[in-house]
């Protein structure tokens, strides 16, 4: 065995996938999603190849990496502009406890059974379900919890409507409203639609974000 190749080649593509990792951004090791964890493993399973072929060129397993990092970028880039496209790739959050209730129905569909909600619960520190006023399951897989306040009075959890210009049609319906609902909201205001960063509504009221009001 050749050591000093192998040596090289780990420590070469030790910087290589450093490197590639910086330039697809912090959201690689924050929260993969689907389509990173696939990238993910691919790029992981490229490099374990080309270290145990040392005889191969490095080129033949550097092009394929960095193939798939301008396929993530890509893809990252299209999500931004294209919303739909997003929730292809990702899927969408779940609500999975809403107004301290259990919806199984979605449960059963995301594949997620009480053991899993359980476990997650008391990683997030909530000793028993009575706590929780909301839990959404996140497209990364991780459980974002709103627990109850301390009268147990139940709160409202804020629907994000419009997400940088882009009506979200599936929200609108889950709170029973429409298009022209939110389009006469911001007619009264005198707002365009493209000109919304981020648009919630919580507790029967509509909440916009311009994005004039944000810091350049």
């Amino acid at each position: 065995m050749n050591y000093m190749a192998v040596i090289f080649r780990t420590v070469f593509f030790y910087f290589v996938v450093l490197i590639l990792y910086r330039v697809m951004g912090k959201r690689e090791v924050g929260q993969l999603g689907i389509v990173d964890l696939i990238v993910s493993i691919l790029i992981s399973q490229l490099v374990a190849i080309s270290i145990e072929n040392y005889d191969d060129t490095i080129l033949m397993s550097l092009i394929p990496i960095v193939l798939l990092t301008f396929l993530q970028l890509g893809l990252a880039y299209l999500a931004l502009k294209v919303p739909k496209t997003r929730s292809f790739l990702d899927g969408k959050p779940s609500v999975l406890i809403k107004h301290g209730r259990i919806n199984f129905k979605e449960m059963c569909r995301q594949k997620y059974n009480l053991d899993d909600l359980l476990m997650q619960l008391r990683e997030n520190g909530v000793r028993n379900l009575e706590e929780v006023e909301y839990a959404i399951l996140e497209t990364s897989g991780n459980l974002s919890l709103f627990k109850k306040n301390i009268l147990k009075i139940p709160t409202d959890y804020p629907f994000a409507i419009i997400v940088d210009g882009k009506i979200q049609d599936d929200i609108l319906k889950e709170i029973n409203r429409s298009r022209d609902w939110i389009q006469n909201i911001l007619d009264k205001k005198r707002i365009k639609v493209d000109d919304v960063f981020y648009a919630f509504y919580k507790g029967s009221k509509t909440f916009i974000i311009r994005k004039s009001e944000l810091l350049n």
